[in-house]
């Protein structure tokens, strides 16, 4: 729970007894690997912090698994559409390695909202964040080179290239597994 506490005290400013309201309504989750947070088809009734772990969200298009983003430590995962507005789920949500998540069901999020107005704002730039990094994949994919996305990715990411198979990583900035081996010989 103290990553949990970290992450929020580091994007806002929260007195401790408020972080501890917001924290306390959470709960421990194990997944281990290859178990789903989330299917397609569903209904998202939570949303998660990892607390330690990769999890990917993914779809699958002709028969072929096209990975949108893969989570890591410290981030927030759900399927923000289905969450809110509580329609059919376009995503599967799937651990890759073993995962220790800190949960929130959506009744106590919105309840969170109204009790705890920095839970509110915390949302609210998860959100801007979710929609901020949702343009710079589209920008990405639109305006850069496959070469370019591989090395803006190790540079952010590095760990991901020890720890989550490679064909995942490919699919997520949009190259075969074969062509991102050719990228990874390129390295700039």
């Amino acid at each position: 729970m103290k990553l949990l506490k970290n992450c929020i005290s580091s994007h806002i400013s929260v007195t401790n007894e408020t972080l501890n309201n917001i924290t306390n309504v959470f709960e421990t989750v194990d997944l281990k690997k290859g178990e789903y947070f989330l299917k397609s088809g569903t209904v998202c009734k939570k949303m998660a912090f990892i607390e330690s772990g990769y999890i990917r969200m993914f779809s699958i298009a002709d028969g072929k698994e096209i990975t949108l983003w893969i989570g890591s430590t410290g981030r927030f995962i759900t399927s923000v559409a289905s969450f809110v507005f509580q329609t059919s789920n376009f995503w599967n949500i799937q651990a890759i390695t073993d995962c220790t998540l800190q949960t929130i069901s959506r009744e106590q999020h919105f309840t969170l909202c109204k009790q705890e107005t920095k839970w509110l704002e915390f949302d609210n730039l998860l959100l801007a964040h979710s929609f901020a990094l949702l343009e710079k994949n589209m920008f990405s994919q639109l305006h850069t080179t496959a070469q370019e996305r591989y090395n803006l990715l190790i540079k952010e990411e590095p760990n991901l290239f020890k720890d989550v198979p490679l064909q995942y990583i490919a699919s997520m900035i949009g190259v075969t597994p074969e062509s991102l081996s050719r990228l990874r010989k390129n390295v700039s």
